[in-house]
């Protein structure tokens, strides 16, 4: 195992041999309530995931999809009239896990730091329900947002798709839908570790296989929860982005991707394909890091970089006149 800085060890440890049951064994019941686990706010909890910004309002808003029904979306707006930016934010685990509400500490730093609207999206997930319905629900917020944001202070011809690992690989195929559908303008896309090849054809898912934090066993476990019991070919592009045979023409990308991390390799390949393209690229593999950093900023030494880096990267792709 590549070396670690001690307290990314120490907090690791703690996560992977705490006391709560991990996805590898998880029945549907124990999923729905992992999903309700939301770490306090306060310290020293926010010592290691980072607090909510001051100023920072959040609200709840719902949104139609295609089905007809609603979903529901969790709204931060930064402090000032606007209209600002909208980020459009996709959360991450594994399609099966994972919440808004825990990603309260990035979506709130997104929102201070670019001065955006940020717009995290309540997708459906697995066991409940099977891919491609992630995709669906995340496509059809965007498509809501570009229409509805001004309601809520933001600009939606200065709209970005930002996500971790799960939430990556759906903000990448959100930008394919755009681009096929003509529509909305996207300006840049955050892939943070992101998932972008189900069918696992790259060295770093047996690298590291055995890693902290996501190991192969939970991406077996995650990806038979989401896609089901009935055959699905894993390199479909409609739910694995590397294999779309075209990838021109995309929004200009951040892609940030961790050293000790089975799903790197995917996420460094789906740069080089996007820059092969002629997107413009920028990607940074941190070393002595995990998968999931940028939920654990305070356990890590890269925390505060990779912040920089995001929020830089967005603001710059986000100003006025460079859509």
């Amino acid at each position: 195992m590549p070396r670690m800085p001690l307290r990314t060890r120490l907090l690791t440890f703690a996560l992977d041999h705490g006391p709560y049951p991990k996805v590898t064994e998880l029945d549907a019941a124990g999923i729905v309530a992992a999903r309700t686990r939301v770490p306090p706010l306060k310290r020293p909890f926010t010592w290691v995931t980072g607090g909510m910004p001051p100023g920072i309002r959040v609200s709840e808003a719902w949104f139609p999809v295609r089905d007809g029904s609603q979903r529901q979306a969790r709204i931060y707006r930064p402090l000032g009239a606007g209209p600002h930016p909208v980020v459009m934010f996709f959360h991450g685990g594994g399609w099966v896990l994972g919440s808004t509400r825990q990603y309260d500490p990035l979506c709130g730093l997104i929102s201070a730091r670019v001065g955006a609207v940020v717009i995290s999206v309540d997708y459906r997930m697995g066991p409940e329900h099977h891919a491609p319905q992630a995709v669906h629900d995340s496509v059809d917020a965007t498509r809501w947002a570009a229409t509805a944001a001004g309601d809520f202070g933001g600009d939606p011809t200065r709209m970005a798709v930002c996500g971790d690992s799960a939430g990556g690989n759906l903000a990448a195929l959100v930008c394919h839908a755009a681009y096929d559908d003509g529509g909305p303008a996207i300006a840049h896309q955050a892939l943070i570790y992101p998932a972008t090849d189900l069918s696992k054809s790259f060295p770093s898912v047996r690298q590291h296989a055995n890693a902290p934090m996501l190991t192969e066993a939970k991406m077996d476990a995650f990806i038979a929860h989401y896609v089901g019991p009935d055959p699905m070919d894993l390199r479909d592009p409609a739910i694995s982005p590397y294999w779309r045979e075209d990838l021109t023409g995309l929004p200009p990308a951040l892609v940030q991707t961790a050293d000790i991390d089975p799903i790197r390799d995917e996420g460094l390949a789906y740069a080089a394909r996007l820059e092969k393209a002629g997107v413009p690229v920028r990607v940074t593999n941190y070393l002595e890091t995990v998968h999931g950093f940028a939920s654990i900023p305070g356990a890590t030494v890269i925390g505060r970089q990779a912040q920089q880096e995001l929020v830089t990267e967005l603001r710059r792709h986000l100003a006025p006149g460079d859509v």
